[in-house]
């Protein structure tokens, strides 16, 4: 998870399927998508590369893809998300992507239903400057 350059967002990207290390710690129980998620809040630029199940509804993506955007208002920097539903597969399946994009274990997601908040709508405010000293 170490890198000797940063460019292009001016962040660290931690891709899940292209890092070994972290793909162990994924297996191993010791990193999940929670953590990632607060790694975002100090030191990422956001969920990136992560495989998760099929049945994921579209409505949980979107809450994933809400909580970055928000991590990114509050904190002032550009976030995004790479979450790849895949086809046929469950937590604890691996996923072959090949090439340079690796591999990647099938993390479990909440199971909390993020229908309610998705379909209440509205919109996520510009970053603040106004908390800065």
């Amino acid at each position: 998870m170490a890198c000797s350059h940063v460019g292009g967002l001016s962040g660290a990207f931690i891709p899940v399927s292209e890092d070994a290390g972290m793909i162990k710690a994924v297996e191993s129980g010791t990193l999940n998508i929670a953590k990632l998620e607060a790694m975002t809040a100090v030191c990422s630029v956001g969920l990136d590369m992560i495989a998760i199940p099929s049945d994921t509804p579209a409505e949980t993506i979107s809450a994933m893809i809400a909580d970055e955007a928000a991590i990114g208002m509050i904190n002032n920097k550009t976030t995004a998300v790479r979450v790849i539903p895949v086809p046929g597969k469950e937590v604890g399946d691996t996923v072959e992507f090949g090439g340079l994009l690796g591999h990647a274990p099938i993390m479990a997601i909440n199971p909390a239903p993020a229908d309610r908040l998705i379909h209440r709508g509205g919109l996520i405010p510009a970053p603040i400057h106004s908390f800065k000293n």
